[in-house]
């Protein structure tokens, strides 16, 4: 995990992190983020008959890939000196490639953006949550996160 201060800041805009460990995504935390959003669609939740489903398991709904999108990104970098930083929102969202109980995760954060607002900073970053041994990520979202001094 890569840590940079706000002063490095700028210098880091059009640049990419790489998380070191994969995160595994349980059925525990399917069910748990089922429970939490009322999301209890048979896909998710019934590993039976999810075995003749089009996956032949369960997967994890996409908001729960978005939701991991917070540990996974700090696992690659993250940001010191900052009284405070909140998610300030998302420009785009793609959901690409299912992501199947048992199957590992991990971000790469490029900065692309930085601009001054009242009081701090907002940083404008492309995630790409990558799944382990698919040709394809299983998510990548543009964030906006507000770093306040």
């Amino acid at each position: 995990m890569k840590e940079l201060t706000l002063d490095e800041l700028p210098g880091a805009v059009g640049r990419e992190f790489t998380g070191e460990e994969w995160l595994e995504v349980t059925q525990q935390q399917i069910d748990q983020f089922a429970d939490a959003t009322g999301d209890h669609q048979w896909i998710h939740v019934d590993q039976e008959r999810a075995q003749d489903g089009p996956y032949g398991r369960t997967i994890a709904h996409g908001f729960l890939t978005l939701a991991l999108m917070v540990p996974l990104s700090n696992q690659a970098v993250q940001v010191t000196g900052a009284r405070m930083g909140v998610n300030y929102g998302l420009d785009r969202v793609r959901f690409i490639t299912p992501v199947p109980v048992g199957s590992r995760l991990r971000a790469k954060v490029k900065f692309t953006e930085l601009r001054e607002v009242e009081g701090g900073y907002q940083l404008s970053r492309t995630v790409t949550i990558e799944l382990e041994g698919a040709e394809k990520p299983a998510c990548v979202a543009e964030s906006l996160v507000r770093l306040y001094p």
